[in-house]
C-alpha cells in the first residue's frame, strides 16, 4: 500500500511564501510523474506543477514565475515552493503521484489534500 502525505499548508497574507511537501511511502520501485493540483470550493480541480523522475516540469500559466515544483527521488518526495502568494491561490492543494511502479503494477495516488489560505 502506497500513502502520500502531504504537509506545509496554512494561512499567508498576500505576497507570501509557502513551501508544501508531500512523502510517498510505501512498496515504490519508482515514481514517473509527481504534481500537484488544487480544488478551489466551487471550482474544479486544476493542475498547477508536474515534474517527471528525470526533473523536467509543466506549470500551469497562473503560477509561473511564481510557483517551483522540484522533487527528491531518493526519498519520493516532492515539493511545490509557492512565492509571492495572490488570494486566487487559495484551495486545496492535492499532491498526485502516477504511475507509481510497485510489486502489483502501476497505480496512481493522491495525497489527502492541505489548505492554502492566502488572505490579509
Amino acid at each position: 500500500q502506497v500513502q502520500l502525505v502531504e504537509s506545509g499548508g496554512g494561512l499567508v497574507q498576500p505576497g507570501g511564501s509557502l513551501r508544501l511537501s508531500c512523502a510517498a511511502s510505501g512498496s515504490i520501485f519508482s515514481i514517473n510523474y509527481m504534481g500537484w493540483y488544487r480544488q478551489a470550493p466551487g471550482k474544479q480541480r486544476e493542475l498547477v506543477a508536474v515534474i517527471t523522475s528525470g526533473g523536467s516540469t509543466n506549470y500551469a500559466d497562473s503560477v509561473k514565475g511564481r510557483f517551483t515544483i522540484s522533487r527528491d527521488n531518493a526519498k519520493n518526495t516532492v515539493y511545490l515552493q509557492m512565492n509571492s502568494l495572490k488570494p486566487e491561490d487559495t484551495a486545496v492543494y492535492y499532491c498526485n503521484a502516477d504511475r507509481v511502479a510497485t510489486t502489483s503494477g502501476l497505480w496512481d495516488y493522491w495525497g489527502q489534500g492541505t489548505q492554502v489560505t492566502v488572505s490579509s
